[in-house]
């Protein structure tokens, strides 16, 4: 996959960028939205053999630049109804908060309906209000929260939020 629109790039993550992915992955300030606060603790040569067996019809980790900087990831995956999961980190802070991973969201979601995925569906931190306010600007709905479902690394009770976009929900909004 290759997308860019006004220097925002959503390509394919390759094996030469999975020490980028190790550093971002393990640093627990990125991670700890995800519940992992203390980072992943994975290697470069781990991260690489995941990417080996991503495929365009499966799963697929992306690299998200911002004028030619890697600046975070994203990700999908093809549920077996043919829906869409997708997944978005901005990893460097600085390009946080500047219509980044929403642009970046525009381009995936219209390049996996326009493939035939009849549905988007992502979850999200329930504390982590900025993305839903983000999710639902392009016209993602809110399908459920699960209170309580899992715990993060230090043991701490997290919740998460589920959305759903349709084809037609993110059209009238592009």
């Amino acid at each position: 996959m290759e997308l860019e629109k006004n220097g925002v790039r959503i390509r394919n993550a390759e094996k030469k960028d999975a020490a980028l992915l190790a550093a971002w992955w393990n640093d627990g300030a990125v991670m700890a939205h995800a519940g992992f606060p203390l980072g992943l603790g994975t290697s470069p040569e781990a991260v690489a053999a995941q990417l080996e067996s991503d495929t365009d019809d499966t799963r697929r980790r992306l690299i998200l630049e911002s004028d030619g900087r890697p600046v975070g990831e994203m990700s999908y995956r093809i549920l077996k109804n043919g829906d869409a999961e997708i997944g978005i980190k901005i990893c460097e802070i600085a390009y946080q908060e500047r219509g980044l991973g929403r642009a970046a969201l525009r381009l995936l979601i219209r390049a996996l309906l326009d493939r035939g995925c009849g549905r988007i569906v992502l979850d999200t931190n329930l504390n982590n209000k900025r993305a839903q306010h983000v999710y639902e600007l392009l016209g993602f709905r809110k399908t459920g929260v699960r209170y309580d479902s899992w715990r993060d690394q230090l043991g701490k009770m997290q919740s998460a939020v589920d959305y759903e976009l349709t084809e037609s929900a993110f059209r009238e909004r592009d």
